[in-house]
This record gives C-alpha cells, structure tokens and sequence, in this order.
C-alpha cells in the first residue's frame, strides 16, 4: 500500500518559480515511474504534466517544457517538480503519481493548489 504525501505549492506572481514535491513510502516494490498531473479549475481530467522514469529519463507536456524540471531523490523515494516561469494558465491542482513495475495501479497524491496571478 503506496502512500504518496505532497508539500509545496502556493501562490505566486506570473513569471515567478515554485516547488512541489512528492514523497512515497509504504511499499517496497521498485518504482518505476513517477510523475505530475494537473487539473485545471473547471476541468474534469487531470493533464499529464511531466514523468521520470527509473533510468532517469524525463518526459515533459509541451506546454512546460523548458519552463519545468522534475527530479527524482532516489534515495528518499521523493520526486520533485520544479516550476519557472510560470504563467497565469499553469494554476491548478498538482498532484504526483506513481507506478511500481509489475503493476498497473496508479497511485496518487492527495493535490496541491498552485495559483498564479496575473
């Protein structure tokens, strides 16, 4: 039973940075994936956000991409999100995911609001 516990978040200014990190423990398969996701006010689905694999590979949206860098502790199981310059239309609730290998399940954290202000 994967627990995934998010920190980070907040408000701030457009053009301005934030941090959002993630820390999974409870399990002890081998990770295989972890990620972000967002779901903007208003909307239903949650947008893949970026993923880093267990080789180190990263994948970003195109939206983020040369705006956003996830980074991966593995020693302490925690992927981190960090976020530049960032615009008006990246507010939404963040929340990081989880994959295990030999498992289909998704696991999720429990959100976090980040808003940005025009």
């Amino acid at each position: 039973q994967a627990q995934l516990v998010q920190s980070g978040g907040g408000l701030v200014q457009a053009g301005g940075s934030l941090r959002v990190s993630c820390a999974a423990s409870g399990s002890t398969g081998t990770i295989s994936r972890m990620g972000w996701y967002r779901q903007a006010p208003g909307k239903q689905q949650r947008d893949a956000v970026a993923s880093i694999f267990s080789d180190g590979t990263t994948d970003y949206a195109d939206s983020v991409k040369g705006r956003f860098t996830i980074s991966m502790d593995n020693a302490k199981n925690t992927v981190y999100l960090q976020m530049n310059n960032l615009k008006p239309e990246d507010t939404a609730v963040y929340y990081c995911s989880l994959e295990y290998y030999g498992s289909l399940r998704l696991w999720w954290g429990q959100g976090t609001q980040v808003s940005v202000s025009s």
